[in-house]
Parts: structure tokens; C-alpha cells; sequence
């Protein structure tokens, strides 16, 4: 473990992050969800193109807090798959703490 990682035995590492809730406006998209779930999601966090979540710049519109302090999921039970796919210490994890300065999670072993 190199001297700038966290583990992921930490309590609640997404919680004192969202960084991935943060890091692209295209990344909160819907794929492989369907209708009935889609339609849980409340309008005012969907784009326009009903594509996606919608997003303030890169940041997630159901993101509540500061990155890297405390965040939490506005939408949490009815998230998209996307989100429900990221996981602590993973490359898409990883990704997006770099880009907002965090120290990277270290994978479960």
C-alpha cells in the first residue's frame, strides 16, 4: 500500500466522498435500466434527453454535501445501475478521486 492510499476498511468511504457522483457529466447515464425503474427517478433529476442523471457542470444533481467531506446520494434506493456499479477502490474510483485531488482507496484483497 503506497503512503497516499486509503483502505477501504474505512467506514463508509462513499460517504466522505462522491467523488464519482462529481466527475463527468456524462458519466450518470442510464443503460440497462428499465422503464419501471427509470420512471422512480424524480423528473428533476433527469436531462433533458432523459439519457442520464442531470448534472450541475460535472457534479450530479442528486449529490448532496462537499466532495471529499460528506456527501450522500439524494436519490439513493432508486439510484441508476451506473452508480450502483462503482465500488470503492476501483478503477472508476480511483479515477475520479485523482481528479479531485482525494488519496486513492486501496482494493480489497
Amino acid at each position: 500500500m503506497t503512503s497516499n492510499a486509503a483502505t477501504i476498511s474505512e467506514a463508509s468511504p462513499c460517504q466522505a466522498c462522491g467523488a464519482c457522483c462529481s466527475y463527468s457529466s456524462n458519466w450518470p447515464r442510464f443503460t440497462i435500466e428499465d422503464d419501471a425503474d427509470l420512471d422512480l427517478i424524480p423528473a428533476k433529476y433527469v436531462n433533458d434527453r432523459e439519457s442520464g442523471m442531470r448534472c450541475d457542470g460535472d457534479r450530479c444533481s442528486a449529490l448532496n454535501g462537499k466532495v471529499g467531506e460528506a456527501t450522500a446520494c439524494g436519490i439513493y434506493a432508486v439510484r441508476p445501475d451506473v452508480c450502483r456499479t462503482c465500488m470503492p477502490g476501483d478503477p472508476e474510483c480511483a479515477m475520479a478521486r485523482r481528479r479531485h485531488g482525494l488519496p486513492i482507496l486501496a482494493a480489497a484483497e
